[in-house]
């Protein structure tokens, strides 16, 4: 249990997979939380039915777009009016994309590229003035195995999650001077809704979704035999966010169930 009264976490891509079970996990630890995401209806379904379990707890949810730097402008101002100052920030950036070095266009480079770190860049510039003044203020950034263990066949992926564990490291040394830890995870294979899409997509009918997910943890050599779950990615994000790592800085938490075979 972590004592989060009092305390303001903003949660970019909260509607959702991992971001849902971070901003669940904290308003649980009693903090005040405002998320985002680009879809208006899943927004607010996610928001009602936050507020039947939370009842008490304050939150604020509005539709943005983090690769707008206006949109993220807008929503830290309504976060302040709504919540207050923001001492936590948890950059959760999207899926990645599966593509080879020769059918990868130039396009899909930028995009791909542009997503990873404006993703982090645009919230980060929105919240710092917040968390210039907050005591304990800290960012996490939600990042992928892939960063230290690259896969030929997500190639854009792998080189921009690569550039943004160390734009992670950049950011703590430099931010370090005004107070502001930086930190991130690293994921493995999740329970999600790409995973969830793929299953439903199989060729064998008959197998149930633990069956299935089970092989896949055995063909991706996962030591723990299963994928993770949102809510076990969620832990770590919230103990990086949070006074309990408070000597912490430009590090990165391994949340791959033992998949992990970099140094």
């Amino acid at each position: 249990m972590i004592d989060l009264k009092g305390k303001v976490a903003v949660v970019t891509g909260g509607s959702s997979g991992i971001g849902l079970a971070t901003v669940r996990l904290l308003l649980q630890q009693g903090a005040a939380v405002a998320f985002c995401g680009r879809n208006t209806e899943r927004l607010q379904a996610v928001r009602t039915q936050l507020q039947e379990e939370f009842p008490k707890a304050s939150m604020f949810a509005q539709a943005c777009d983090v690769l707008q730097a206006e949109d993220m402008q807008r929503f830290a101002q309504a976060v302040r009016q709504e919540l207050g100052s923001v001492s936590m920030l948890i950059n959760n950036a999207g899926q990645g994309r599966v593509s080879t070095f020769a059918d990868t266009n130039d396009a899909e480079w930028e995009t791909e590229l542009k997503l990873k770190f404006f993703s982090v860049i645009n919230p980060t510039r929105a919240f710092m003035p917040d968390l210039e003044q907050s005591p304990e203020a800290a960012i996490v950034c939600v990042n992928s195995l892939l960063a230290a263990q690259p896969e030929p066949h997500m190639v854009a992926t792998s080189a921009a999650r690569a550039g943004v564990m160390n734009l992670v490291r950049s950011m703590a040394t430099e931010f370090s001077a005004k107070g502001v830890r930086v930190n991130g995870i690293l994921l493995g294979l999740v329970d999600s809704g790409q995973w969830r899409r793929r299953y439903e997509a199989r060729e064998e009918r008959n197998q149930s979704w633990e069956e299935w997910s089970r092989n896949l943890a055995q063909r991706k050599q996962i030591q723990l035999g299963r994928l993770g779950r949102p809510e076990e990615a969620a832990s770590a994000i919230v103990f990086l966010a949070s006074p309990l790592s408070s000597y912490t800085t430009g590090s990165h938490i391994d949340v791959s169930g033992g998949v992990s075979r970099h140094a």
